[in-house]
């Protein structure tokens, strides 16, 4: 079960705004053979020019999905934005789920849906970077053993530019990053420097 935990900042968040997100949430559930046990951060803000910004990130055990729209309609938003989880999911869920195959047969990681031949994808929209010379932000997660490949994957579903992980072949830790000329590069880590 997805659980939303929603913060407002600049605006009140109101049961109809809370029922709306939690009811679009819930339906990225059928995308998973079990329900995942998670919480849904959404960030809800308001600007100056009546334009509001909606993020949503869930945090799962072999998968972060992250997505972001700014609208002057947070209800248009919130749809927007689950409509950016489902195309994350869709276009990760072959890949993803081959790799869980050639491990584990028996373990499906997504539910088996039939996808719409019409369905387009297209990319997540960029992280705007701040520029600032000290730390704004601190995050602190859990190192997951993968091998590069699934790194990028990941990398490309949270739209960042870097992914850190343990390195399933070297057992160390390893950065993928995103080139300027669009290709990706692998920085390891040597424990015996």
């Amino acid at each position: 079960m997805i659980r939303c935990e929603i913060r407002g900042e600049n605006i009140e968040v109101t049961d109809a705004i809370r029922n709306h997100i939690e009811e679009k949430v819930s339906k990225l559930e059928r995308y998973f053979t079990n329900a995942p046990n998670t919480h849904a951060h959404v960030n809800i803000k308001t600007y100056s020019n009546k334009q509001g910004k909606v993020e949503i990130t869930i945090p799962m055990k072999n998968l972060t999905l992250r997505a972001e729209e700014k609208h002057e309609d947070l209800y248009a938003a919130v749809d927007l934005i689950v409509d950016k989880l489902e195309r994350q999911i869709r276009k990760h869920k072959t890949k993803i789920n081959r790799k869980f195959r050639e491990k584990n047969p028996e373990q499906d990681f997504f539910a088996k849906l039939e996808m719409d031949a019409n369905h387009e994808f297209r990319d997540e929209e960029d992280d705007k970077a701040d520029t600032g010379s000290y730390i704004v932000r601190s995050k602190k997660f859990q190192l997951k053993p993968m091998d590069s490949e699934e790194a990028v994957l990941q990398m490309n579903m949270l739209g960042h530019d870097f992914f850190v992980f343990n390195d399933r072949e070297t057992e160390g830790t390893s950065i993928v990053y995103k080139r300027n000329d669009g290709k990706y590069g692998l920085i390891e880590t040597d424990q015996d420097i």
